[in-house]
This record gives C-alpha cells, structure tokens and sequence, in this order.
C-alpha cells in the first residue's frame, strides 16, 4: 500500500523536482499541463510557481475567462481562465486545478486557471509537427508517443497580446 503524501510533501518534492529540472536540462525541460481538452507545454523557466487555487474574488463587469483576483502571500494577482480564454469550457474547481503564477520577468501579477498538472516533460520525448498555431502564443506543435497533440506555450505572447489584456466586459 502506497505511503500518503501531506500536501506540504507533496509541493516541497514538486518544487524540489522542477528546481533540479531546471538545473540539469532546462533547454528540453517543459511543465505539462491539461487545459480543458487540450495538452500544453510550458518553459520551466516562464512559471513562477504552481499553487492550489486560493480563494478569488470576482471582478464585476470582466469578461468570463477574467475569473477575478487572489491575494497570494499579500501580493494581488489576476487570475485568467485559461481554457474560457482559449474558447473552451470554464475551468471546474476540483483537488487537480491548479494556479499558474505567471514568472516575474515579465512584470505582471497574473495567474493561469489549469485543470490540471501532467509534470515534467522532455522534448525529446516528442515529435515536432509544426512551428506556430492557429494562436499567436502557441509556438510549435507536438506528438507524443501515444499520439497526443501538445501545443507549446509561448508566455509572453500571451500576457502582451491586446486579447489578454482586455479583461473588461
């Protein structure tokens, strides 16, 4: 029988994992994610940190994909619904969604909705089918061996683009 695993644990070895990714291959190093339907790849290096949504509070006349804002250890941070932004369903709040905390390098307090985290994953582990997509942050395309399409996830194309940033209704 399988040892339970304390939140706390459970984090500090996630953590613990991505920090020891990011050191020993943070060129093809890539955070798996499931938003709604879909099957994305991010840079290590473009999430700030993953976290278990925290109480948000909507913002009234936003858009539905503007989920609202949380206070993540006294700092405000907006939180996007990422499968409503991409047309999809709204993200279902259940044990497996996780926060995206946008890196700092790119100077907002933004935070990803995600269904949930598919871990650590190597591009070498897939099959490139094609530079770019149908959105201006999708960067290539991918096919894993049991013959999933992954979208890579190009960050700052997202939070810069004029669809992100109009959050108003």
């Amino acid at each position: 029988m399988a040892r339970k695993v304390s939140l706390r644990e459970f984090q500090q070895a996630l953590v613990r994992r991505l920090n020891e990714a990011q050191a020993s291959e943070a060129v093809s190093a890539r955070l798996g994610v499931q938003v709604g339907g879909e099957l994305w790849l991010l840079r290590l290096n473009e999430v700030g940190e993953v976290i278990p949504p925290p109480a948000i509070t909507p913002v009234p006349l936003t858009r539905h994909w503007f989920r609202g804002l949380t206070n993540i250890r006294g700092n405000l941070y907006t939180v996007v619904d990422f499968s409503a932004f991409l047309g999809g369903e709204p993200t279902p709040n259940t044990a497996d969604t996780r926060l995206l905390l946008v890196g700092e390098r790119y100077g907002v307090n933004t935070a990803l909705l995600v269904h949930r985290m598919l871990g650590i994953r190597h591009i070498e582990q897939f099959q490139q089918q094609h530079s770019g997509g149908e959105r201006p942050w999708e960067v290539a395309h991918y096919v894993d061996q049991e013959g999933r399409l992954w979208r890579e996830l190009e960050m700052s194309a997202l939070v810069y683009h004029n669809d992100f940033l109009q959050s108003a209704a």
